[in-house]
């Protein structure tokens, strides 16, 4: 049995006017590392028994103070990335209606088979960062393990993983909180949701 908490990056520059941040770098926010180190707070009594994360630097950085806390060193997977937005990239909501509204219309009804123009297609996502946790639960059979990674892959994944279709993930997870909890209890091929989006600020007093 493995319990895996998913963990969103910290604030990042873009958020105050909601820009797309998919595969573009973008720097943690001074509230953004308050963030992390809140997280860090938290793990250090966690019972972590390993920790992972995305490449991207917002999901490193966002990992490095738990890493400091815990002595645990995070093992980097290309498959955390963030969904690949394309055109989207960078962008805020009314940007895209000037640009191509009628993809974004299609988007808003089914942000699955209409993703972004030119971005990832968000099935592929899906495949890589479930294939990601699985493998986490071979290599930490028993433990809890804090997996640090972006808003709109780990929303697609919690729908995968528990049996909710992907089209809906924007519906049914419409805010994933930077540095809130999500924990998944995954046993003998079985998903359960432990928490989810609990904010970290509610851990750590």
């Amino acid at each position: 049995m493995t319990d895996i908490v998913l963990v969103r990056h910290g604030e990042t520059t873009w958020h105050a006017e909601n820009r797309y941040a998919g595969r573009s770098e973008v720097p943690l926010t001074p509230h953004g590392k308050e963030q992390a180190e809140r997280l860090a707070d938290w793990a250090r009594t966690a019972g972590l028994a390993a920790l992972w994360c995305s490449p991207q630097g917002r999901a490193r950085d966002t990992a490095a103070p738990v890493a400091h806390a815990t002595g645990l060193e995070p093992v980097v997977d290309e498959r955390l990335c963030e969904l690949g937005f394309g055109r989207a990239e960078g962008m805020t909501t009314a940007e895209m209606e000037r640009e191509f509204p009628e993809r974004l219309a299609a988007f808003r009804a089914d942000p699955v088979a209409h993703h972004m123009p030119e971005g990832e297609d968000p099935r592929v996502a899906v495949d890589r960062g479930t294939a990601c946790l699985l493998d986490i639960t071979e290599r930490v059979p028993e433990g809890r393990v804090l997996v640090v990674a972006h808003g709109t892959l780990l929303r697609l994944v919690i729908c995968h993983l528990l049996g909710i279709p992907v089209s809906a993930y924007r519906r049914v997870f419409p805010v994933v909180r930077n540095t809130g909890i999500t924990e998944l209890r995954i046993r003998d091929d079985v998903t359960s949701l432990l928490q989810f989006n609990t904010p970290i600020e509610a851990l750590s007093v």
